[in-house]
């Protein structure tokens, strides 16, 4: 696997190499004992080569890349043998080799490198080759190392930016869910009822054309389903705001959401549930709370009911949550479970998304005339 690299390395080796080629040009040539004319050519070759790699900028991926290592290594083999008399110049060159290695590719080049060099140190005889064998020998270990560490590294990352993607889209597809069930919620609350208002009105004016009196009667009426309208556009505000959730006590913030509900409601709360922890996460319990708003939100709008027990418990099954009421129920009767509700497209909309969100088992009772029970069980 290649490597990638930050976007100035490229740049840095590229311009290393030329003053390197520059510097080996300029020593070889000051050296007392002349030289020969191959090595003057190869030198200028490669010079060429790392000064019109600078100026393209075309050999920094792909199999280019490989070339040009496999370039840099021969030219330091030739070095090392030619110019034995300034180790140094050998030296310096061979770090860029292994910078090079590690900063562009895997731990196979690396080695591979690093074991042509060691061979080429070990094949010669003298003193300085020994010692420039040592050099070779550390330095293509740390290289190997290195090389390990970045591709491990790379790995890391490779799989923490899979992840933030995974997360971005889970995001996208939460916001797109909520945009989803606010026009679902606002279609089938405040903006039915704004029009149900202007038919009443249009009816109103027509009245008070024909009979005044009657008109005024009709009017009082139409004066408290505005007020009853206001309540549940306040209702619907209400139940747009972010879960209030108690810290890591999801009992006491279930409590009191069912008390809140029956100040604003009228309609008495009996709630069950002992106030210990959960063990749901912040954003579970969140969820968890706006389910419960939104069912308590559904009896007051829809139910007609005088009566509301709700019952929170946790089992070794999960945390099982129960709205009980004692309205009109729904059109159907039965009990449905998720699947079937989703089959049958039954039951509200908005929590069997929270519930599929939640991975949770969604039971819907229905008894017409007699009310209606809503029951989730959320795994733990």
């Amino acid at each position: 696997m290649r490597l990638r690299s930050f976007p100035s390395w490229p740049r840095l080796v590229t311009s290393a190499r030329i003053l390197i080629a520059t510097g080996v040009l300029w020593k070889v040539h000051a050296l007392p004992q002349p030289r020969s004319l191959g090595l003057y050519l190869i030198i200028g070759i490669f010079f060429a080569y790392a000064l019109a790699e600078a100026i393209q900028n075309r050999l920094q991926t792909g199999p280019l890349r490989l070339l040009a290592l496999f370039g840099d290594t021969v030219f330091f083999l030739i070095l090392a043998g030619f110019v034995s008399d300034v180790p140094w110049l050998s030296v310096l060159f061979l770090l860029h080799l292994f910078a090079e290695a590690i900063l562009f590719f895997g731990p196979v080049e690396a080695f591979v490198v690093s074991t042509a060099c060691l061979a080429f140190c070990l094949l010669e005889t003298t003193a300085r080759a020994s010692g420039l064998g040592r050099i070779v020998f550390v330095g293509g270990g740390i290289a190997c190392a290195a090389s390990v560490a970045r591709q491990r590294a790379q790995k890391t990352i490779a799989d923490l930016e899979s992840q933030l993607l995974e997360v971005r889209k889970a995001k996208e597809k939460a916001l797109e869910n909520e945009r989803q069930r606010i026009a679902s919620d606002f279609h089938d609350g405040p903006l039915q009822s704004f029009m149900s208002l202007q038919m009443r009105l249009d009816i109103l004016r027509r009245l008070l054309e024909r009979d005044f009196a009657s008109g005024m009667e009709d009017l009082r009426q139409l004066q408290s389903l505005a007020q009853s309208q206001i309540g549940d556009l306040r209702a619907f505000l209400r139940s747009m705001r972010p879960a209030d959730v108690d810290g890591a006590n999801l009992m006491a913030s279930a409590r009191r959401t069912a008390e809140n509900f029956q100040k604003e409601s009228g309609i008495p709360v009996t709630f069950i549930g002992a106030n210990k922890p959960v063990g749901l996460p912040l954003e579970a319990s969140g969820e968890v709370l706006q389910m419960l708003r939104e069912a308590l939100h559904n009896v007051q709008k829809h139910a007609g009911a005088t009566r509301v027990a709700v019952a929170v418990e946790k089992t070794d099954r999960g945390l099982e949550i129960s709205i009980d009421d004692n309205g009109h129920g729904f059109a159907f009767a039965g009990a449905y479970s998720l699947e079937e509700l989703e089959l049958l497209r039954l039951g509200p909309a908005s929590l069997k998304r929270r519930a599929r969100s939640l991975n949770a088992d969604l039971q819907l009772e229905s008894r017409p005339g007699r009310g209606a029970g809503l029951k989730f069980r959320i795994p733990l």
